[in-house]
Formats: structure tokens, C-alpha cells, sequence
């Protein structure tokens, strides 16, 4: 399984969310509290994406573990936003494991990420991937689930849904074609973020001006909450709003190889 968060609040560096905590997402990738559904440890590249004060967000993504990359620390310590949203991963076997398989999928202000894994994959999304357009998928990042399930969402926006119901959408079409999956989703345009808690663990923190969704808490403070399986969290940094996605979760399905 992938670890993923999502910040929005007043600047914070990128150290201060990634690095610094002692459950950090850095932590994260080589200790984990909870891989539910396989693998051990992620280590299969990592990826951080924040929005500067114009124009759309920037990216920063690799294909090895993010305790190895000598870049991240010095880019963290000095690359202050109010927008943050960022992964560490454990590749599916037999998936790519490059740089562009990395999240977060971005188009336009959009940042995704997908922690989890599509049960059965491909053939069981085929009938779903055939709805998209062929271009679509002639220009995934990366033949992974991740990418396609980014490719549904981001077709569903470019249809003029709103991104709660974009996500939503996703998740019960895929868990009805893909009984099984684990279906975490993030998504945010730096202003809102929408996450799914669907197979895997997922906890928020929200202050009076900054909210933080992550796979797991990064430290043992008060505030976090449990978000429970089978919900959606709409929230911009003052507001935060939970509803069900009526879909039952049943990851007791999947046969627990190295999922994301």
C-alpha cells in the first residue's frame, strides 16, 4: 500500500509536513503502522506536489525511495505553500515503477493520488477503461491502476462534475466492476481537497484555519480522527464535511500481494 496527505492551511514548509514529524511521511515509507492488504514497506518512489502563490502546481517525483534521494531534503527545508498533496509508494507486482508512476497525477491546478489497489486488474476495469477516451489512454502517466483511476476521475471534472462527486463516482463504479478494491483517493485544486476512506486507513486533522488528511497520523498529538470505511471528506482549511459513499467495503477480498 501507498501512504498519501493532503494539507491546506497557512505556509508551512514542505519539511515541516514530509520530514519533520516523527511519524512522518518519510517515516512512512520504510516503517508504516499499517499496510493492510500487503507489502512491507514503500519503497517504490514518492512524489510531492504544491502550489506556489501563481500559477499551477509544481511537482517533484521519483522512482526510488524517498530516503535515497539526496534532492528532497534541501528542496523541503526551503519551498514554503498553503497547498500540499504527497505519496510514497509500494508498487503493485508486475506494475511500472518509474518516475511518471509516482504520485501525485496532476492537469491543470489538479493533484490526485490513489492509495490502494484495483482488484483484478486490468481485466476487471476494461469495461470502465473502454468509456474513456481513446486518447486517454493512448497518454497515461504509467500502466497502473493509479493512472486510470486518475484518468476516470479527471474525465468525470472535464465533464464539469464537482470533484466530490467526481470521486465518489469513481469509487463505486470501480468497487462494483472490482469487488475488493481499496479505493483511497485524494484529490485537491489547492483551494478544496476530496479523500475517500474505502479499504484502507485514512485520518484527518482540522485546526480553526489548516486541514490534514493522511493515510496515517504523523505524530501522537490530539485532533486526529479516524475517518470511517466507506465515507467521502469534502474540506477547504475552515470547513470540513463527511458523507457516505453507499457502497459496502470489502477488502477481505483481495488475496494481499504487494498492493499499493
Amino acid at each position: 500500500m501507498c501512504r498519501h496527505l493532503a494539507y491546506l492551511g497557512p505556509p508551512v514548509t514542505l519539511r515541516e509536513l514530509l520530514l519533520d514529524p516523527p511519524h512522518s511521511l518519510l517515516r512512512q515509507s520504510w516503517a508504516p503502522r499499517d499496510m493492510r492488504g500487503g507489502g512491507t514497506i514503500n519503497a517504490d518512489g514518492f512524489g510531492v506536489g504544491w502550489y506556489p502563490d501563481s500559477g499551477p502546481p509544481v511537482r517533484y517525483r521519483r522512482a526510488q525511495p524517498i530516503w535515497t534521494d539526496p534532492t528532497i531534503a534541501d528542496l523541503a527545508a526551503v519551498t514554503s505553500t498553503t497547498a500540499v498533496l504527497a505519496a510514497v509508494r509500494s508498487a503493485t507486482v508486475g506494475m511500472a515503477v518509474v518516475d511518471a508512476a509516482a504520485a501525485p497525477f496532476a492537469e491543470g491546478r489538479w493533484l490526485f493520488s490513489h492509495n490502494g489497489v484495483v482488484r483484478g486488474w486490468p481485466d476487471s476495469i476494461v469495461p470502465l477503461a473502454a468509456e474513456l477516451p481513446v486518447r486517454d489512454l493512448l497518454t497515461l502517466d504509467a500502466t497502473t491502476d493509479s493512472a486510470l483511476l486518475w484518468a476516470l476521475v479527471r474525465h468525470r471534472l472535464r465533464a464539469g462534475l464537482d470533484p466530490a462527486r467526481a470521486v465518489a463516482e469513481t469509487v463505486t463504479s470501480v468497487a462494483a466492476a472490482a469487488p475488493g478494491s481499496r479505493l483511497n483517493l485524494l484529490l485537491t485544486d489547492g483551494r478544496t481537497v476530496v479523500a475517500s476512506a474505502f479499504g484502507h486507513a485514512l485520518s484527518l486533522r482540522a485546526t480553526a484555519d489548516s486541514v490534514l488528511l493522511s493515510s496515517e497520523p504523523h505524530d501522537d498529538e490530539p485532533g486526529w480522527r479516524e475517518v470511517p470505511q466507506g465515507h467521502l471528506v469534502r474540506a477547504n482549511a475552515t470547513e470540513v464535511h463527511r458523507q457516505a459513499l453507499g457502497v459496502a467495503v470489502v477488502p477481505d477480498q483481495l488475496d494481499g500481494r504487494g498492493s499499493r
